[in-house]
């Protein structure tokens, strides 16, 4: 485990991919923070599998962007089908941006590249480790952490909490977490299957039954996202080839050979009340959660962490603090517009009722032929216009 310090300049808590990002970042700052995490091995399932071509970008100093290249799947198409009928293509080939396309890695190599830069970098991080309370004053932090069966206190300047959608530094910092909970239930797994579509596209199926999602993933993989009524805690390959079968392309809607992994989840859309509490500062699932419509969770919250990076060591140097107070204002406002796009997408794609069905095939159909539209979402859904 990593060595924990009494006094530091910077603690974050937690270790996904917005703490890696962030002390990473950091260490490539020269700023040496210490990063605890509570779990004693890092993520090893896929999760969040989508990074956008802003979050490629904002990595790219970092040398994390390569890593990254070399293991995902490029996929440059995100369409939407009513089964076997197209409605609009969104194609991110021609987006302002050196990475033209959709990669999809899952999370737990996203984790790895990131932690092997922070190793590379002299860092590491102390696990388990649990953060058990914080106080903030006008001039420090104090918190008391329990690793190795004891307590121990850790005075910092500053505390981010990247610690996730229970976020106990946002909690115990105060600040307002709102929002609520969508009623569906969702179902996910990563397979193995024929598929009769091309591997470079990801697709979001509208149907009267519910929404489905089927991306590429790498080893020749595919992820399978679902709404359900009932979700079993484990979905079965025939769980799975049923909603293939009802939601799929009508003449050929795939064929599952083996689940590797397989989930049942809730989704949540809520935003804190502002991600800085004087020296407190809150990044990724602490700060916002939301549908994973448009895969937007784990890139908004890297995008979070590089950018306190650059402003938490400069004003590590000079003292001045206004430059947080813009990164935190600048932050919530995307987080913000994050939250409402996929509540929208969320609610669009998962209504029930037949004639509002109809209706909305039609008007994302209408909207298909407008190259200015599907323009817009693509560098929407690329997120950049997080620049």
């Amino acid at each position: 485990m990593e060595n924990l310090h009494a006094d530091n300049g910077v603690l974050i808590a937690g270790a996904g991919p917005a703490g890696l990002a962030l002390a990473a970042e950091l260490r490539r700052r020269g700023v040496s923070p210490t990063i605890i995490d509570r779990q004693p091995a890092g993520a090893n399932t896929s999760r969040a599998c989508v990074v956008h071509a802003r979050t490629m970008e904002v990595l790219e100093p970092l040398g994390v962007t390569d890593d990254l290249l070399a293991q995902g799947v490029k996929v440059p198409i995100f369409r939407v089908r009513d089964r076997d009928r197209p409605l609009i293509t969104v194609d991110f080939s021609e987006i302002p941006s050196p990475y033209p396309f959709t990669l999809m890695i899952p999370q737990d190599r996203v984790e790895r590249c990131l932690l092997d830069h922070l190793e590379s970098l002299g860092g590491g991080v102390a696990r388990p480790c649990e953060l058990v309370r914080c106080t903030a004053s006008a001039s420090h932090v104090e918190a008391q952490v329990r690793a190795d069966g004891g307590a121990q206190t850790i005075n910092a300047d500053w505390l981010i909490g990247c610690d996730g959608m229970h976020s106990k530094v946002r909690d115990q910092s105060g600040v307002a977490f709102e929002g609520g909970e969508y009623q569906q239930s969702f179902v996910l797994a990563d397979v193995h299957m024929q598929w009769p579509l091309s591997r470079d596209e990801v697709t979001l199926f509208y149907s009267p039954k519910g929404l489905m999602v089927v991306a590429p993933l790498p080893d020749d993989r595919f992820r399978i996202v679902a709404t359900v009524v009932e979700a079993p805690e484990l979905p079965s390959a025939q769980f799975m080839q049923s909603i293939l079968d009802a939601r799929g392309p009508f003449e050929n809607p795939g064929r599952i050979g083996e689940v590797h992994w397989s989930s049942r989840f809730h989704i949540h859309h809520r935003l804190a009340q502002c991600p800085r509490r004087g020296r407190i500062l809150l990044c990724g699932d602490a700060a916002h959660v939301h549908s994973p419509a448009g895969g937007q969770g784990m890139n908004t919250g890297i995008q979070d962490s590089v950018s306190l990076a650059q402003a938490l060591a400069a004003t590590l140097q000079d003292g001045d603090e206004t430059r947080l107070d813009a990164w935190a204002a600048k932050r919530h406002r995307i987080a913000r517009d994050v939250v409402t796009m996929t509540d929208r997408m969320t609610r669009l794609a998962t209504m029930t009722s037949p004639t509002g069905q109809t209706l909305r095939n039609i008007a994302v159909a209408f909207a298909g032929h407008l190259p200015p539209v599907r323009s817009a979402l693509a560098r929407t859904l690329a997120e950049l216009d997080a620049r």
